[in-house]
């Protein structure tokens, strides 16, 4: 019998519940550099500048310390959690030790759309980039049809995530490798670039302090069309959990996750700030429609100041930047939907959660999440803001499925039961005294920012004609389709079959049978996920004293007949 709270198991799994069936081989730079890549400030700053400064002009950029002093509170939360927890699928299996199994479910599957979803947003800054570097990455059309800019994006990044399915397919040991070397570039390009705009800046930082018109229109002024362009900002500071959900296959997660969510969050603020500000203050004319035009915007700008050759380079570090963030997404929605599927939590679930036995990596979840981002690229393929509208749904939900992590969180503080005392489990991270106060601020901006991007504002999710309701309504509709079925769900199937399969427990791992259950029963799997009942994390030894239940259950017998 095992010992209750012990490991026997060197990675630590089986603290959890789980057996190591993934390949722990990621060090120090690749875990910051996943939660980097992830937010990736080139993909996300390049990507809708033109949005932000279509909507709310240079004083937009006001939104970039903003948001980031918002998710700080968020990421600060998180490595709390990534301290004690550092397994793939972060955000689900955190609601799991903070909430009840219909919420934790939900925190991971709304995750795990807004990925598959982000996913296709992410691919899509291909075409923002590639046709203003050579004009031959224009394949549909010459770019003046009114479809021809979202239908060649569709195509661009079709191909792109199809290229991400077959490298994160490969194998960890590859996706790293070549996230942390396009991270590299990323960084460097990031500094070289800052400093480029700098030495040729032509006004002074006070032009941030002028709204120059915009919002003279609209019913709440200038603070209502920031409000607007504040998604330009809430679109890049987010994913940096990533280095969490990689933790199985982390060295020394619970020292090293938390301190890469926090440098990615930060790194990518100061970097991405800086840009943002150079552009502005070296734009030659801030007046320039191009500025607000999805074929224009930062880019526009890089090649004005930076001439061709210096300027392009620039764009090609972008394109190095869009593809590693896309590799970081996909992988980090296979965590996910590995995560959830052990669980039994997902359809098909076995063939979801089968990881290869020498690349170690869940090859199906990757193939799956490839084909299913393409998805919403096609059914928006005539919709020319299709950019927009995608990077709109893909916040809501990741907001979202955060607010599952940190209102459930804010509960058991003021309950007094987190963080968790003399449980036997070693905490890499706490947040201490200053964990309330934190918290508190983590949920109100959650709330706040969720509610702002959500609104059926016509500006975002219907800004190009048909103007019909039902668009403009479109992403309310989704995110309720999305949340409301998935509950549902949830509720009437998945919950009846939970519990985690045999190949992916750690009691099973250890003591294998012939005749063993598919799954570690339901109940005890509720327990697993109840810290407050268990007054810990649950040990192999309780999983292990579930087993007959679940093989008598299901009919199975030893090996002996007994």
């Amino acid at each position: 019998m095992l010992e209750p709270s012990k490991s026997t198991d060197s990675s630590g799994m089986d603290e959890f519940g789980y057996a190591q069936t993934l390949d722990r081989s990621i060090g120090k730079f690749a875990s910051f550099a996943a939660g980097v890549s992830y937010i990736s400030i080139l993909t996300g700053v390049f990507q809708l500048f033109y949005f932000g400064f279509s909507m709310a002009g240079p004083a937009y950029a006001w939104s970039w310390p903003l948001v980031f002093a918002g998710q700080l509170m968020v990421a600060l939360c998180f490595a709390e959690l990534a301290g004690r927890y550092p397994v793939a699928g972060s955000v689900y299996n955190w609601a799991k030790q903070l909430s009840s199994g219909t919420f934790a479910w939900l925190a991971g599957w709304l995750l795990l759309i807004s990925s598959i979803v982000a996913l296709g947003a992410v691919a899509l800054a291909l075409q923002l980039t590639l046709p203003q570097i050579w004009s031959g990455f224009q394949i549909i059309g010459d770019g003046t049809g009114p479809y021809d800019f979202a239908v060649n994006g569709v195509l661009l990044a079709s191909i792109m995530i199809s290229i991400s399915t077959l490298i994160n397919a490969f194998g960890v040991k590859l996706m790293t490798r070549i996230n942390s070397i396009g991270v590299f570039v990323e960084l460097a390009a990031a500094v070289l670039l800052i400093l480029a705009l700098a030495w040729h800046v032509v006004r002074g930082p006070e032009v941030l302090f002028d709204t120059a018109g915009f919002g003279e229109d609209h019913d709440l002024g200038f603070f209502g069309v920031f409000l607007i362009g504040a998604m330009a900002s809430g679109y890049v500071m987010y994913g940096f959990d990533t280095a969490s959900s990689l933790g199985e296959e982390t060295k020394d997660p619970k020292k090293t996750a938390p301190k890469a969510i926090l440098r990615a969050i930060t790194a990518s603020f100061v970097l991405g700030g800086l840009i943002l500000l150079g552009g502005l203050l070296a734009a030659p004319d801030l007046n320039d429609p191009k500025l607000g035009a999805a074929d224009g915007g930062l880019q526009y700008i890089v090649l004005s100041v930076l001439g061709g050759p210096f300027g392009k380079a620039f764009l090609v570090c972008i394109v190095v930047a869009v593809i590693v963030c896309t590799l970081a997404v996909h992988a980090a929605a296979i965590r996910m939907m590995f995560a959830m599927a052990r669980d039994n939590n997902l359809p098909f679930s076995r063939q979801l959660s089968k990881v290869h036995p020498e690349r170690k990596t869940p090859t199906a979840a990757a193939i799956v999440i490839g084909l299913i981002a393409i998805m919403p690229l096609i059914v928006n393929i005539s919709q020319p803001a299709i950019f927009t509208i995608l990077s709109s749904i893909s916040i809501v939900l990741i907001y979202l499925s955060y607010l599952l992590v940190t209102v459930p969180m804010l509960r058991r503080r003021f309950l007094k039961k987190w963080p968790l005392q003399d449980d036997g489990a070693e905490a890499g991270f706490s947040l201490g005294k200053w964990g309330l106060p934190v918290n508190i601020l983590a949920v109100l901006w959650g709330g706040a920012m969720t509610l702002n991007l959500i609104w059926p504002r016509p500006e975002i999710y219907n800004s190009m004609p048909p103007f019909e309701w039902y668009l403009q309504w479109g992403g309310v509709m989704f995110v309720a389709a999305v949340t409301i079925g998935g509950a549902l769900l949830y509720r009437v199937k998945i919950r009846h079959q939970t519990g985690v399969l045999a190949e992916h427990a750690a009691a099973a791992a250890a003591h294998p049978s012939p005749g063993s259950a598919q799954t570690v029963s339901a109940a005890a799997n509720e327990r697993a996920s109840d810290p407050v009942q268990t007054g810990a994390v649950w040990s192999s030894a309780d999983i292990e004293s579930e087993i007959p239940d679940a093989l008598t259950a299901n009919g199975a017998t030893s090996k002996n007949g007994s």
